[in-house]
């Protein structure tokens, strides 16, 4: 019997270190709550009233995304955007003035920008995979042009990667910041990928018609932060008016989630989280197997260095899974939590203004080793 009177569970992203939670009671809270799931019924997502902070244009409507199009100018190397297509919008990429990666880019002399804009899935949309967003991927980058500056932030970081792998000749430079690729390494994401049992990932797709509900994921997975959690991701006082603007508009992008395909949930929960297969060189993309060591494109990486969600050591390993030659691989850490590293002033006073120039300048054999 359920007891319905008892209240939701607290989920385990709340306290991920804690040793009596992991790995016995993830796994019962994980099954409370699906039978706490199963008691309500499903709530309607509104539409996002949040506007862009740089000005765009939709270059492309594809099945899984808006291809925005932010460029200053017709001409130069463009750089993509690969949002995470996690739980929030692509604002995340372009959230205020000075706390925008496409901002910084641009200010770094990168006029060339342009974003993935994932949709929210909708039923028709239960059946897209990985290989669903590699392929409109494809279909936006010969779009723009070919070679393209790829940038992926967090799980735009790996879906960055495998494109890079399966279409090498597609990408002349690569940037992945807080990007989870070998989750061999402990963090509390992959602990608790790993430790809830599969009922919940299936029960989740399951009360969703196929798709994945944002805000329920919202709900169980991840905490509300409170003010001062938000000027930490932030890295700013917001005491003052601005400050209180930011807040606000903070608590509305984090209120505004985004519903996950099924298959394409799943295949990240069970293929890349539980059995790390893009690490250990079998994910298969497109029909082909993934073989990090093909990707060989100068690549920037950016960790930070309070990130408990991708920690600095495990976005930094990525390093020594790729082909890149040691002298063109850059690395970087902030002192920085997850969010910091997309949303933080001091972030992108700081490391995004590197990035762009990283991407601006000429780096020492690259085109002769490209001819």
């Amino acid at each position: 019997m359920v007891d319905k009177t008892a209240k939701p569970p607290r989920g385990p992203g709340l306290a991920p270190d804690d040793p009596r939670l992991w790995p016995f009671a993830a796994a019962q809270l994980a099954i409370d709550a699906c039978f706490w799931w199963l008691e309500r019924a499903p709530e309607k997502q509104g539409d996002s009233s949040l506007p862009w902070t740089t000005p765009s244009s939709v270059a492309l409507e594809l099945a899984t995304m808006q291809l925005r199009d932010c460029s200053q100018t017709r001409s130069g190397q463009p750089a993509l955007v690969c949002a995470p297509y996690a739980l929030h919008r692509a604002l995340i990429a372009d959230f205020a003035p000075g706390h925008s990666v496409v901002q910084s880019l641009q200010n770094g002399g990168i006029d060339r920008v342009y974003l993935t804009d994932w949709r929210s899935a909708t039923p028709d949309m239960r059946y897209l995979s990985i290989d669903s967003y590699l392929g409109d991927l494809n279909v936006a980058i010969d779009e723009i042009g070919a070679p393209v500056d790829l940038v992926g932030l967090c799980q735009g970081g790996w879906l960055s990667l495998l494109y890079a792998a399966r279409f090498p000749a597609k990408v002349r430079r690569l940037v992945l910041v807080g990007a989870p690729v070998d989750l061999s390494i402990e963090s509390s994401l992959s602990r608790l990928a790993r430790n809830a049992p599969e009922l919940v990932y299936d029960q989740l797709v399951a009360r969703g018609g196929g798709n994945v509900s944002g805000e329920e994921m919202l709900r169980f997975w991840s905490k509300t932060p409170d003010n001062d959690e938000i000027a930490v991701a932030l890295q700013r006082d917001l005491s003052d008016e601005q400050g209180t603007e930011l807040l606000a508009r903070f608590d509305r992008w984090n209120a505004e989630t985004l519903n996950l395909p099924g298959t394409y949930y799943l295949e990240i929960v069970n293929a890349i989280f539980r059995e790390n297969r893009i690490a250990e060189g079998s994910f298969v993309a497109l029909g082909r197997p993934i073989d990090l060591k093909h990707v060989k494109a100068p690549i920037f990486l950016l960790a930070g260095l309070d990130d408990d969600v991708v920690p600095a050591t495990q976005a930094l390993a990525t390093a020594g899974l790729i082909g890149t030659p040691p002298a063109f691989i850059a690395a970087a850490s902030e002192p920085s939590n997850h969010l910091g590293l997309f949303m933080g002033a001091r972030t992108h006073a700081h490391a995004w203004p590197r990035i762009a120039g990283w991407l601006r300048d000429d780096l020492p054999g690259v085109l002769a080793r490209s001819a």
